[in-house]
């Protein structure tokens, strides 16, 4: 599965690409994810580092990001290149709709290191041997092209956006005969301005959404946001609306969020609760940071340009 970021709103650009350029600005952002299984002795960790400006003579807006995800107990990690056009079509007065592309090149390393293969197995000598001729272990690493695409509808209060990874499936297959083809991943998110708690034009109430499904596998998260001048906190539920068997969670984390911007800077942490049954779950930090090299925007989750 694709690696999932409880701040995605924060940083739209680490779920649509369409946020490429998308205040005009040159800007640069990262997020960082650890989530420790203490129960299952092992973690996983996922960066996303991202790097986008827009051209006035294109009316485009294009970007650059990179995705390192890895898992510690069987060292299986993900690292992924991307590049993204983002183009804008003012479609009235009010609305504009930003469709585009993105090409990237990935590879995935399985970590067959730390598997035991049989032809290691000296039962005569009671040892085992640490080389292997496995014809498996020759594929570990899958190399691949992928392409998506991405919608973004906005205005200055709203934005709607539609993204899909995996155009192409690519073969991920660990074998170098073998045939995988990578499951499309789909999301549809939104963030809506309320019409509540409004004062002086420094405080907003916004409802976020973000529906992700790859293959049989889904995810769910929605909540607010409260943004008062530079400070924003925020309260989303991650759940599981299209359950796989008896056994799975609707609700499977509570997630609060805080941030702050000063001086072009913007800071976020989140912090995920384990509701499931799972057990072992020694916590799921998220951090994100991201600038603005124009220093125009200081607040927090205001879309307008």
């Amino acid at each position: 599965q694709d690696p999932a970021f409880t701040q995605s709103f924060m940083v739209p650009e680490s779920i649509n690409p369409s946020f490429s350029g998308f205040y005009e600005t040159t800007k640069a952002g990262l997020l960082y994810k650890n989530q420790q299984w203490s129960g299952f002795d092992f973690n996983l960790n996922s960066q996303y580092l991202y790097f986008d400006d827009w051209y006035p003579d294109l009316n485009s807006g294009i970007g650059i990001s990179l995705m390192n995800h890895q898992e510690t107990f069987t060292n299986y990690s993900l690292k992924q290149l991307n590049l993204s056009w983002a183009y804008k079509v003012q479609l009235n007065y009010d609305w504009d709709f930003r469709p585009s592309v993105t090409f990237g090149f990935a590879t995935k390393d399985f970590g067959f290191d730390n598997l035991l293969f049989e032809d290691q197995i000296n039962i005569f000598q009671n040892i085992i041997n640490s080389n292997t001729f496995d014809p498996i272990v020759l594929g570990e690493n899958a190399r691949y092209v992928d392409i998506g695409a991405s919608f973004l509808f906005n205005n200055d209060n709203h934005w709607i956006g539609i993204t899909l990874r995996h155009l192409n499936r690519p073969n991920v297959s660990m074998v170098s005969q073998g045939d995988i083809p990578l499951d499309i991943f789909i999301s549809v998110h939104a963030s809506l301005e309320l019409p509540v708690l409004q004062y002086n034009n420094d405080s907003s109430v916004y409802f976020i959404t973000n529906f992700m499904k790859q293959a049989k596998y889904d995810r769910f998260d929605l909540g607010f946001q409260y943004v008062f001048d530079r400070f924003s906190f925020a309260l989303t539920a991650t759940t599981n609306p299209i359950q796989t068997s008896e056994e799975s969670h609707l609700i499977t984390s509570i997630n609060p969020i805080i941030g702050m911007a000063w001086e072009g800077f913007k800071f976020g942490y989140s912090y995920d609760f384990n509701l499931s049954k799972i057990g072992g779950d020694g916590g799921i930090s998220e951090f994100s940071i991201t600038y603005d090299f124009l220093n125009n925007k200081d607040c927090f989750g205001c879309p307008e340009y």
